[in-house]
Order: C-alpha cells, then sequence, then structure tokens
C-alpha cells in the first residue's frame, strides 16, 4: 500500500512573519488527519521558522528547489546540505523552473542524485504543456522527463521517489484535468516508464501525485484514481481551510 501524501508549494509567497502565521494555522488544522504524509514547502527565506514551528508534528518540510553541488562559487544558490538541514523533501524540475530558469533534464538529474547523497525525498515534477498536449506528445514528452530525470538511479533508491505530474497547461489556470485522464497519464505512462527503469514491483511502489489546479471541490475526483497517490498543491496551498481540505479528502480515500 502507498501512503498517500500531500505537499503544499507556497511558491515565491510569504515574509517570514506571514509564513510564522500560516504555518502555525495550518499545523492547527493538519494535526488530526492521519493516514497522510503531509508537507509545506514555504520559501527558502521561512524554512528555519517553518522547522521551529512543525518541530514534534507530523507534518513535513520541503524546499521548493536547490542546486546539485555541495558548495561553491553559486550565487544565489542553496545547496543540497543547506536544504538538508530543514527539510526531509525537496521539489525539482518544477515546470516553473524549467520555464523561467532553464532548467534541463538533465540538470534535473544532477538534483535528484544529489537529494540522494543527502537522504532527501525528492518529488519530481514532469507533466507536459499546452502545445504538447494539443500535438498529442504527452506520453513522449513525459516518459522522457522521467527517464531522463531519473537516469542512473539505482533500484534501491526508486521507492524513495515522489513523481508530481503536473500538467503544465493546468497549473494555475482553474483548468484541471479529469481524475479518470490524470489517471490514465499515470498509470500508461509514468508507471510504464518507472517499470521499463526498475521493474513492475518498484514501479507500483512508487508514489505519483497529481498537481494542476486541484482544489477541495475536485481533489476526491482525483484520489478515487487508483494510480493517484496524492497532490502537489500550488497556490490553494496558502489557504488553510482549502489546504487542509484537500488533506483530508487524501487520508478519506480508499484506494490507496
Amino acid at each position: 500500500m502507498r501512503t498517500p501524501l500531500v505537499a503544499g508549494n507556497w511558491k515565491m509567497n510569504k515574509t517570514v512573519e506571514e509564513a510564522r502565521s500560516l504555518v502555525f494555522e495550518m499545523s492547527r488544522g493538519l494535526r488530526e488527519i492521519k493516514g497522510v504524509e503531509k508537507v509545506l514547502c514555504p520559501p527558502f527565506t521561512s524554512l528555519l521558522t517553518a522547522a521551529a514551528l512543525l518541530q514534534g508534528t507530523d507534518i513535513g518540510l520541503g524546499a521548493q528547489n536547490m542546486h546539485w553541488e555541495e558548495k561553491g562559487a553559486f550565487t544565489g544558490e542553496t545547496s543540497p546540505a543547506m536544504v538538508a538541514e530543514f527539510c526531509k523533501y525537496v521539489i525539482i524540475g518544477h515546470s516553473e523552473r524549467r520555464m523561467y530558469f532553464g532548467e534541463t533534464d538533465g540538470t534535473v538529474n544532477k538534483k535528484i542524485a544529489a537529494a540522494r547523497t543527502r537522504n532527501l525525498i525528492p518529488i519530481l515534477c514532469v507533466g507536459e504543456t499546452l502545445a504538447e498536449y494539443e500535438a498529442g506528445r504527452t506520453a513522449h514528452v513525459v516518459s522522457r522527463q522521467v527517464r531522463e530525470g531519473l537516469k542512473g538511479l539505482d533500484a534501491d533508491f526508486a521507492p524513495k521517489i515522489v513523481i508530481a505530474y503536473e500538467p503544465v497547461w493546468a497549473i494555475g489556470t482553474g483548468r484541471a484535468s479529469s481524475g479518470e485522464n490524470a489517471n490514465a497519464g499515470v498509470r500508461d505512462v509514468i508507471r510504464k516508464s518507472l517499470g521499463e527503469l526498475y521493474g513492475p514491483a518498484a514501479a507500483q511502489a512508487i508514489r505519483v501525485l497529481y498537481g494542476g489546479s486541484v482544489t477541495a471541490s475536485n481533489a476526491a475526483e482525483f484520489f478515487s484514481q487508483p494510480d493517484i497517490d496524492g497532490a502537489l498543491v500550488g497556490g490553494t496551498s496558502l489557504k488553510v481551510d482549502e489546504f487542509v481540505a484537500i488533506t483530508r479528502a487524501a487520508s478519506n480515500a480508499q484506494t490507496f
């Protein structure tokens, strides 16, 4: 059985003081929800504050990105060692990193490998753009992102990996995929690719999340699908009631 996971990606939102208040409210709302891994991913500036507030809770902390090098002349970057001081999880390869900051499958692969050296759980983001979707290239693009992102990583590490399938055309647009279509993509493309990399048992052990305009009103539709194991939530993760409701929906799902 795969334990569901719901992660909130706060993106570039909240000052330290605002984050302090939001983490406090989130922890109150999430503490009674069991049977699901809960992860908050605030900006780097708020990780220390969030780590202190979450100490002693069952809520995990994640970073939104990191460099693959341990140290050096990489102005503005954050190393795996720095992330590991506070976090258990790290988001890697988000479409916004690929789109705005030149992230490639190659750099994603380096970051995944670096996450392993620091015992971090990588949340590898994959997904097609609207143009790729309309051109019928979803399977090709997503399969490539999975294969190239995980290239060279052995099967022992595979069960620790989390994949987040986020169709780029659905992120922040309010235009979510249907649960059935998202599940088909996970099953026929992502799990198939994972099976070819690591074998069928590992492919079934790896958790795959859905992301892209997930809300409290549509979360249950996604979580009822047999191959979707939770969600990577963007803007809605800044709304306490919504994020708590999404997390509760994952806990209540009977398909995991």
